[in-house]
């Protein structure tokens, strides 16, 4: 995954752009980037790597050394941005946030033959300089992001930085968000809505699918008015999304608790506490716990002062035990206690695992696992949210093929796990709860995640859990 922030100021604006991209640090793990642009001094650029240390750290110096009016940065899972670009539109800087699934073929049949790429190091190309190279085969960037957004399998937001504005588009689809605040002196561009408050900035709108616009000092204007279709992300609320943010008119916070009452009105166990797996899973167990009429309490906490979410190593055993070792029990809530946790969500289910056992080694009776949002079944095709090799890192996908004997797995097959009313479903609930040792375990249902968002079902993305592309 990744966010993205934008700042078109009457003065210097490196002090919002560099606090605004931290307030994105929940977004990414590996890369970060700022890139300015000054009328006397031209473009300046500046990439590291956070997987050892947060953003702050890395661009304290970039923070003080920086100058420009106009600026573009972000944060990221994956590749190397933003990136600077010469050519016939002139200079310009560029980020993304999306995914790309047909890359080989647009550089195949779309960009010139004489043009190059440099290979990021998994061998893939840098999508952002992909998107790039194909703005620049139109005469002018409104032709050349719309080329994009058409040509483009998957989903792609963007930040176009330029000597005279900042150009913001959001994916065909609204798959992810762009937000536009405003203050006297400038206009912010963020992933995230609540990354301009503490700056000053006031809201001023959300783009709609599609949407382009230009941002400078003085303000926005419209050059693609937003088209009516919109899959924006399920996953935004119960998961990527920080707790302040809202989407689509959507609170975060609010959503989560719905998730959780709803989860609770389904559900007959009694533990004697309710927790939820930090931080994410926490709003889901406190509406789980309002709703049921049950204790709320925190059986372990998550020691954060020296161990950022970025701090990790590349194997996923020693990825495993240090998650384990942020948690701290507190064994007074443990002991000899039938707990019903709450998590945001099972991909791979190793970590909820461990934590399962943490807590059986902690003294606790119980172990109830409920999860925010409905079984990941389908790797996602819009987003990056995982690059996994395979859809069979997927617990469910595992799962599935040890009850379908091993045979190949079709489409079909997958959507007959998907129904919470089927057999399949259940045997594949009870097979998960058996291999991670839970007491039980259920999931939030998709009729009740579309109903705890609160938007309408055809404009919400629910693939990786229903399967349906449109």
């Amino acid at each position: 995954m990744g966010g993205y922030f934008g700042v078109a100021s009457k003065d210097d604006c490196v002090f919002d752009l560099f606090y605004g991209i931290d307030y994105h640090s929940h977004l990414g793990t590996r890369r970060a980037g700022m890139a300015v642009y000054h009328p006397d001094e031209g473009f300046d650029r500046s990439i590291h790597s956070i997987e050892n240390a947060p953003f702050r750290t890395k661009f304290a110096s970039e923070a003080n050394s920086m100058r420009g009016t106009f600026g573009i940065g972000c944060i990221s899972d994956f590749e190397a941005q933003p990136i600077v670009v010469r050519s016939h539109h002139g200079t310009f800087a560029i980020t993304t946030v999306g995914k790309i699934n047909n890359a080989e073929e647009i550089v195949r049949s779309a960009i010139s033959p004489n043009c190059h790429f440099f290979e990021m190091h998994n061998g893939e190309v840098n999508p952002t300089e992909l998107v790039a190279a194909i703005i620049n085969q139109k005469e002018n960037f409104i032709e050349g992001i719309r080329y994009a957004q058409e040509i483009i399998d998957g989903s792609i937001s963007m930040l176009i930085l330029t000597p005279l504005g900042i150009y913001a588009a959001r994916d065909r689809m609204g798959r992810t968000p762009i937000v536009v605040g405003e203050k006297a002196d400038g206009v912010c561009l963020s992933f995230e809505g609540f990354a301009f408050l503490n700056l000053g900035y006031r809201f001023r709108k959300e783009l709609g699918p599609g949407e382009i616009l230009v941002a400078t000092a003085d303000g926005i204007k419209t050059l693609v008015e937003p088209g009516t279709d919109m899959k924006i992300c399920a996953f935004l609320w119960t998961y990527y999304g920080y707790p302040s943010s809202s989407y689509e008119g959507q609170p975060v916070e609010t959503v989560r608790y719905r998730c959780g009452r709803l989860l609770a009105k389904r559900d007959n166990v009694k533990p004697d506490i309710v927790a939820g797996i930090p931080d994410s899973g926490v709003p889901h167990a406190i509406g789980y716990a309002n709703e049921a009429g049950l204790p709320y309490a925190r059986p372990f906490v998550k020691y954060t002062p020296t161990w950022p979410r970025s701090f990790m190593p590349t194997h996923q055993s020693k990825r495993n035990l240090i998650a384990k070792m942020k948690l701290i029990p507190i064994h007074d809530l443990i002991h000899d206690k039938s707990l019903l946790l709450i998590d945001d969500s099972i991909v791979r289910g190793t970590q909820l695992g461990e934590t399962t056992q943490f807590l059986y080694d902690s003294g606790a009776r119980e172990v109830h696992i409920r999860v925010g949002c409905p079984p990941l079944i389908f790797g996602c095709k819009y987003l990056s949210f995982s690059r996994s090799s395979s859809e069979m890192e997927l617990i469910t996908r595992r799962v599935i093929s040890k009850l379908e004997g091993g045979k190949e797995i079709t489409r079909d097959v997958l959507k007959e796990y998907v129904n919470p009313e089927g057999e399949k479903y259940q045997k594949m609930l009870d097979m998960i709860c058996k291999e991670l040792n839970f007491t039980s375990l259920r999931y939030h249902r998709l009729d009740d995640l579309i109903e705890s968002i609160g938007l309408p079902e055809e404009k919400i993305c629910t693939y990786c859990f229903s399967g349906k592309e449109k």
